[in-house]
């Protein structure tokens, strides 16, 4: 139990910070957010990045059967990360709003 929760609270911080920082460089804001899944499936698939390039058919039903058969406890850590990018997003809108200019 004790590791759920810092796995959760790991995930949303670490999430979180790439994430505003991404955000500052680029000035955009959820672009993490769209790049997260990208991610989650690099997390989860086993597979090496090239293997989707010679055989992707393949690689993509690999990596869809492992997405299915995620565990619930993968899923809340996974989600907790998603979290941390949307989060992010919402801060840096709020930052710009009231007058704070990154970068």
């Amino acid at each position: 139990m004790i590791q759920l929760i810092v796995s959760i609270l790991l995930y949303f911080v670490i999430f979180f910070g790439i994430s505003f920082i991404l955000n500052m460089l680029i000035r955009r804001t959820w672009v993490m957010a769209f790049i997260y899944p990208v991610i989650v499936l690099l997390i989860v698939d086993g597979i090496s990045t090239f293997e989707y390039f010679k055989n992707p058919i393949g690689s993509f039903s690999i990596a869809f059967s492992k997405l299915v058969s995620l565990t619930i406890v993968d899923i809340i850590i996974l989600s907790s990360g998603l979290l941390g990018t949307i989060v992010s997003g919402l801060v840096i809108k709020f930052l710009r709003k009231n007058g704070y200019q990154m970068f």
